[in-house]
């Protein structure tokens, strides 16, 4: 048995978690957890550079910050559980995605946070820049989360999926043949519409969205967004999903009525919209559990509000649903460092399984 840290900040840019997990052939388990904050002034960074306004310097800059700011979550745990790094066989980094586009001339996926320094600052070598292979070969580079769930879940009898709700939902549908996608916004939406009217994080247990009501037209036209009648393989982000693409969609539905929307009742909307893009896709499969994980788990009135769009199918919160995606870049990083490929090209449509990250020592 092996012990690996795993790093994930995702697309909610909620925080990093950081897990210590030991691992083998035919188990992860996880020994302990952290979420290191996310400090606002980076965040407000992130996005600034997302939207397209930051010079080369500064993205120079803030690869070393992000550099730093893993180095400093992973130090929070090692220093709380009094972990001896030399019991470490190495650390599985994401990164915190800037951009991800895997279609079109010139597919990319952008993960910032430079390895080489939390290496160099804690002796452990970094497993990092997983998703690029993928897309070589011709994939979406995303979601990585179904192997993951394959590994953990795959010996279960029942008729399974499970849904990752961080930034963006993804969906895992297990059986003889993996399939996994993005089903599109999780809770990326949500947050940065309170965050706008009400200056906190997030929607704790949905308990704004539970003062409004749903603006159903809005919602339908929401719903036809290109991106939910996609076939899959597919993937996206905050690239796709953003506080433009709300703007556009709530100006377009004002020039329809007279009256002004309110704030909550458009947070209820967006609720719903995640709740019920999640569902549409979770009926197709015919799966009698549907396993619930990442941030959106917590959310209580989100949750209702899925398992009221299947009443016919068991939904329930995954064993350490909080840490599982960043579980999964431990696992991913024991993959790597025994070089073994991952089981991802029904996934992400590549056209071939691959080894997977590379080695920073």
């Amino acid at each position: 048995m092996e012990r690996y840290i795993g790093i994930m900040s995702g697309t909610s840019l909620d925080g990093v978690d950081v897990v210590l997990c030991e691992i083998d052939a035919d188990t992860c388990s996880l020994i302990s957890s952290l979420e290191y904050p996310m400090p606002q002034e980076l965040k407000t960074e992130i996005l600034t550079m997302i939207e397209g306004k930051s010079s080369l310097e500064e993205v120079g800059k803030l690869d070393h910050r992000l550099g730093l700011l893993f180095t400093q979550a992973v130090g929070a745990l090692l220093i709380r559980e009094s972990i001896d790094v030399s019991g470490i066989t190495a650390i599985g980094l994401h990164g915190q995605t800037l951009w991800h586009q895997p279609e079109g001339e010139y597919p990319f996926s952008m993960q910032f946070g430079d390895p080489n320094i939390l290496t160099a600052k804690t002796g452990i070598p970094v497993v990092a820049d997983f998703r690029r292979k993928d897309v070589a070969l011709g994939g979406q580079g995303a979601p990585f989360a179904p192997a993951f769930h394959q590994f953990l879940f795959g010996g279960v009898d029942a008729s399974v999926c499970v849904m990752n709700i961080g930034g963006m939902a993804n969906i895992t549908v297990l059986g003889e043949k993996l399939t996994g996608y993005d089903t599109g916004c999780g809770n990326v939406l949500l947050d940065m519409w309170i965050a706008k009217h009400k200056g906190v994080a997030f929607d704790k247990d949905g308990t704004w969205a539970r003062e409004g009501k749903v603006i159903y037209p809005l919602l339908e036209l929401m719903m036809e967004d290109d991106y939910f009648a996609l076939p899959y393989p597919k993937s996206t982000g905050r690239e796709k999903f953003n506080e433009m693409w709300l703007d556009v969609i709530i100006q377009q539905f004002q020039g329809t009525v007279a009256e002004p929307l309110e704030a909550q009742d458009i947070q209820r909307t967006l609720l719903e919209l995640t709740a019920l893009s999640i569902s549409n896709e979770v009926l197709k499969f015919n799966s009698d559990v549907a396993l619930l994980c990442g941030g959106g788990a917590k959310n209580s009135f989100l949750v209702e509000r899925i398992k009221a769009f299947m009443p016919n199918v068991e939904v329930a919160i995954a064993q350490n649903a909080d840490s599982l995606e960043a579980m999964a870049f431990a696992w991913l990083a024991y993959k790597r460092i025994h070089k073994e490929v991952v089981n991802l090209k029904d996934v992400t449509g590549a056209s071939d399984n691959a080894v997977l990250g590379a080695l920073y020592e």
